[in-house]
């Protein structure tokens, strides 16, 4: 999926730094180190035991807080945000769009359950814990000098790398 993604990106070397907002055990970083060798990969993870597996990656700097309370004057050339965005209040979607837009000094990445128009899943039992709605659309209109360079979905039956069904979307800033 992440070289499906990369292959939108312009000159293919434009991407050195990663910041992950909700990057659980850091296996998204992983798989873009695997693609891009030398970048320098942050994540911000709520969960304290996911966040110290995540410290275990060499290299990989992790702020062990949610992505409302990080606070740092520092851009990356790449945020993202991956089966996260689903969980949140959508009352907070706003400032989750906001962190991703500020810190990306030029891409933002969203990898998310996608829906044309918001719906409320249930999620292992529990109401309100889980939606979909176009994400990405919601971003670009918040942040209109954005434009979208690629988008693509992932099926859960895919041969060789199956995962959740999830639809990505790779945005630059204009």
């Amino acid at each position: 999926m992440f070289a499906k993604i990369l292959s939108h990106v312009r000159g293919g070397g434009d991407i050195r730094t990663c910041l992950e907002y909700g990057s659980n055990i850091g296996l998204n970083l992983i798989a873009l180190r695997q693609l891009i060798p030398d970048i320098e990969v942050s994540a911000i993870e709520i969960n304290a035991k996911a966040a110290e597996r995540c410290s275990k990656i060499p290299g990989v700097h992790v702020h062990n807080e949610s992505i409302y309370e990080f606070d740092s004057d520092e851009q990356f050339d790449l945020t993202l945000v991956s089966g996260v965005l689903i969980h949140q209040n959508p009352e907070k979607l706003p400032e989750a769009y906001d962190q991703l837009y500020t810190h990306s000094r030029r891409y933002v990445l969203i990898i998310e359950y996608y829906n044309p128009t918001p719906v409320t899943v249930t999620y292992r039992g529990n109401e309100d814990r889980l939606f979909k709605r176009d994400f990405a659309g919601e971003f670009m209109d918040r942040h209109p000098d954005v434009k979208l360079l690629g988008y693509g979905f992932q099926y859960h039956r895919d041969p060789v790398f199956p995962v959740d069904d999830a639809t990505w979307f790779l945005m630059e800033k204009k």
